[in-house]
């Protein structure tokens, strides 16, 4: 995103080539491409016969069709043998780059061009042989790129329900899910929980009593809730209406394929939270289900329903439900979210403090990527756990999950800041203001804390915070 800032693409070309270039090895002549797009600097080319190759991607060598060209151009390849010099060249093994070498100087010289251009013009294209993307794909992409973006900035709430119903399928639902939902509160839109009244099996898109469209969880999305489920229960309402109460639910919903654990995930997720108290639905799953067992009994044999008989005649003597109060606690509803949701709904517990530390960070969580490597950066979240390890020479350190509105990483505290910043204030629960060093390791990112100070939520402030200490 930061690259495609700088670039301020004026075409799809620009993107494409982006796409190209934003791949470990070719990263590297980014800036030289926005540099020459913008006028920064003159644009060169490795020799002037190649400026019509290059020309479009500001003298960089961006793709790999760009590789074969020169060859062609170069030393006299046909298209065919420079795709075969391609895949030789990538393998990196230094008899086949020698024999390769030797031929393409060979076709140079065949061609009128002296030795030291062509030594110079393939050592040019060597490293690019093996990583360089294929044009055909980048236009493929970048092509989508545009459009998607398009659709977002138009259409975001349509766009972004689209982008949850996509994590369906994913292996990681509620990982996308999390994601989808925090790039949703980044751009205001509001995405509500699951509801026995509204929505579908799936995401779906509702509109506001004040107008403004929203996102809807899908009953179907909810964990152990399976769709023949959230289709027995959705099919009834859209024949008879919305549910009055939880007796009407119990009537009229079709529940052969709702068990009690898939009930009482969806009071759990808040589903029906407008029919009942959370807390004490979920304490009375068996007997909602067992009424309505009766009452589909009572259908199948033909015979009218305790409600039919009774109904608008006269008032039932007793209730035909009676359930047992058991409120529960507001950190208990959100904890149930989290599981069976994969994210808050209700309210983030991060949620109060965010807005208090935006002014102090520099990323967010889901924005610590392998780029950052050598970096110091500054984030703020809630810590989710805490285990604590040894080193080889007993030295005791955290390795602490710690999450934010955008996603959630893992840190390493080490021993001396463990000393510097003190055991208690890394606990579950608690918000903390954090100094990270980013470290590369393989094709990841150890993030290891520097400096830590907690945030008091009555006073909205960070304790022992000083901005020119942490730079």
């Amino acid at each position: 995103r930061r690259h495609i800032q700088d670039l301020k693409p004026t075409d799809i070309a620009d993107l494409c080539a982006m796409v190209a270039l934003y791949r470990p090895g070719p990263m590297e002549h980014i800036p030289r491409y926005i540099r020459g797009k913008h006028g920064e600097i003159p644009i060169t080319y490795p020799h002037p016969d190649l400026a019509g190759i290059l020309d479009e991607t500001y003298g960089v060598i961006v793709y790999q069709d760009q590789v074969l060209l020169i060859a062609r151009q170069f030393a006299g390849y046909s298209l065919g043998q420079a795709d075969i010099m391609r895949k030789a060249m990538g393998k990196k093994k230094a008899e086949i780059m020698a024999e390769e070498k030797g031929r393409f100087v060979e076709g140079a010289a065949a061609n009128g061009y002296s030795r030291e251009d062509a030594e110079s013009v393939f050592a040019l294209i060597e490293p690019f042989a093996g990583y360089a993307f294929n044009k055909a794909h980048s236009w493929c992409y970048g092509n989508i790129a545009y459009q998607t973006a398009w659709l977002k900035a138009n259409y975001p709430v349509q766009y972004m329900t689209a982008v949850l119903q996509g994590t369906k399928s994913a292996p990681d639902p509620h990982e996308r899910i999390a994601a989808a939902v925090a790039e949703c509160a980044r751009l205001g839109i509001e995405v509500l929980p699951p509801d026995v009244n509204r929505g579908s099996e799936n995401f779906s898109v509702e509109r506001r009593d004040d107008g403004t469209l929203a996102i809807r969880f899908g009953l179907g999305i909810v964990k152990n809730v399976g769709a023949a489920a959230a289709e027995g229960i959705i099919a009834p309402r859209l024949a008879g209406g919305p549910y009055r109460d939880i007796e009407d639910f119990a009537k009229r919903a079709d529940l052969q394929a709702v068990n009690s654990r898939a009930l009482d995930s969806l009071v759990r997720a808040g589903a029906f939270d407008l029919v009942g108290d959370r807390g004490t639905l979920a304490f009375n799953v068996e007997r909602i289900l067992n009424l309505a067992r009766r009452e589909r009994e009572l259908r199948e044999s033909g015979q009218a329903t305790m409600f039919d008989l009774f109904g608008s005649q006269v008032d039932t003597p007793l209730p035909a439900l009676e359930l047992e109060a058991s409120p529960a606690r507001p950190e208990d509803m959100l904890a149930w979210e989290k599981e069976l949701l994969g994210v808050y709904v209700s309210e983030h517990p991060f949620q109060a403090a965010a807005q208090d530390l935006l002014q102090y960070t520099t990323h967010a969580l889901a924005d610590l990527g392998p780029e950052l490597a050598g970096q110091t950066v500054t984030v703020a979240g809630m810590v989710n756990r805490v285990q604590t390890r040894s080193t080889r020479d007993g030295r005791k350190f955290y390795v602490v999950d710690i999450e934010d509105l955008s996603g959630s990483a893992q840190l390493t505290v080490w021993s001396d800041t463990i000393e510097l910043t003190g055991e208690g204030i890394w606990a579950e629960g608690r918000v903390l203001l954090l100094s990270l060093e980013c470290r590369e390791r393989g094709d990841r990112i150890n993030l290891n804390v520097r400096k830590a100070a907690p945030y008091e939520r009555s006073e909205g402030a960070v304790v022992g915070f000083a901005a020119e200490k942490w730079q």
